[in-house]
């Protein structure tokens, strides 16, 4: 692979990335020469973007300067949907009363793009609208507020694509058509608990196919308290 940018923010993108997509498998433990050398980058940018990584959760130091990969697990999982229930429909709250006719049509647009992906089961094009509708729910909440938001969303990345191979209601559409209608109709409350709910069935359908009969019992209580039902559970 030819080298290219070799400065720190760009090494960076490229290894987050290939964590992020699947590239680099979880749990998958190399040394930085091997990574190096796959990668086509340099060995010190690449230094200062794995300590990046590592202050991120997305790689784990280990002796000898070998690196490896956050293995994703339902802890880490359930962790990670409880900050985004939390976080996310309080911010949807706070967004919500600024909300333009212009964002409500974009919105409806996002939409639109998802429902038209999601019947082709075209994932990589149905991202795209997915995340945009996601942050134009909160962009009216604050710049940090949303920086953190958009930084866990593509820590779910994983996760994510594990739940659209497998999940029983992956794609989801209509449970991102009931929160809109509640923005819609400026209730807060009821589009904060939407999306909590939301959020909390993809955690608990991909925690179950990571490890059958764990017991997410953080975000049962953290949807709880942003107001959201918990979804039936199959059987």
């Amino acid at each position: 692979m030819p080298e290219n940018g070799q400065n720190t923010e760009d090494v960076y993108e490229r290894v987050r990335g290939a964590i992020l997509d699947g590239d680099l498998a979880p749990g998958a433990v190399m040394s930085q020469v091997v990574l190096a050398e796959e990668l086509g980058i340099s060995r010190t940018p690449l230094r200062e973007a794995l300590r990046m990584l590592q202050s991120e959760g997305l790689v784990e130091g280990e002796p000898n300067r070998r690196v490896r990969v956050a293995p994703m697990t339902a802890e880490d999982l359930e962790q990670l949907c409880v900050m985004r229930v939390t976080l996310e429909a309080e911010a949807l709250r706070l967004s919500l009363p600024t909300i333009t006719s212009e964002d409500i049509a974009r919105l409806e647009g996002h939409m639109a793009e998802m429902a038209h992906y999601a019947d082709e089961k075209d994932y990589r094009r149905w991202t795209v609208p997915h995340h945009k509708f996601h942050r134009t729910l909160t962009e009216h909440a604050g710049v940090r507020v949303n920086f953190v938001l958009a930084q866990m969303f593509d820590h779910a990345e994983r996760y994510r694509r594990l739940h659209i191979g497998q999940g029983p209601s992956a794609w989801a559409t209509p449970q991102h058509r009931d929160i809109l209608d509640a923005c819609k109709s400026r209730d807060g409350d009821k589009a904060a608990a939407l999306l909590a709910g939301h959020l909390a069935r993809t955690g608990l359908e991909v925690s179950e196919l990571l490890e059958p009969g764990y017991d997410p019992v953080n975000l049962k209580a953290a949807v709880v308290d942003a107001g959201g039902e918990l979804p039936k559970q199959r059987t």
